[in-house]
């Protein structure tokens, strides 16, 4: 019985391995092209993304909607080739907070209190902020331009650097 749950357990474990180089490139996929989409939407409807900023409060609506969808097809597009993965995901975390305290604020609080109609899986820039948080701590893995540039100029992948005492 051992021995079984043994070549059970390697055969898994074999499957993990090969698989692992596809999280972070199916994350960033994923991720990258709903950015690329929703900037694409925010310049196309202008006018319609900046009186939304401005009836959320936030100053300079035109400049703070020009900023927003130019990082989302910028950042997205970044996302999907593995380019500043770090950066543009952490730069794109923010976007997220900013609409969790903004836009979601209500449904924030609903969900959290149990008072709202809404459940924190219904919370769009919470669910986009999760897989954003882990490229920023983890990068975009082996199949990136990331990856490739940082190998031929000799920087050590995530998780390698030795932290000085």
């Amino acid at each position: 019985m051992v021995t079984l749950f043994t070549r059970v357990s390697g055969v898994f474990w074999a499957v993990v391995d090969v698989v692992r180089p596809l999280a972070p490139l199916l994350t960033r996929l994923v991720i990258g092209v709903a950015f690329v989409q929703t900037g694409i939407g925010k310049w196309e409807n202008f006018h319609d993304t900046v009186d939304f900023f401005a009836s959320l409060g936030l100053p300079a609506p035109a400049a703070n909607a020009a900023l927003t969808a130019t990082l989302e097809v910028i950042g997205g597009a970044a996302l999907i080739v593995g380019l500043g993965t770090n950066l543009f995901a952490a730069l794109l975390s923010w976007t997220m907070v900013v609409a969790i305290l903004t836009a979601e604020r209500t449904n924030l609080i609903g969900a959290l209190t149990g008072t709202g109609d809404h459940a924190l899986t219904d919370i769009l820039p919470l669910m986009f902020l999760m897989p954003l948080t882990w490229l920023v701590a983890f990068g975009a893995g082996p199949l990136s331009l990331d990856f490739l540039l940082k190998r031929r100029i000799g920087i050590p992948a995530v998780g390698t650097r030795k932290v000085l005492a």
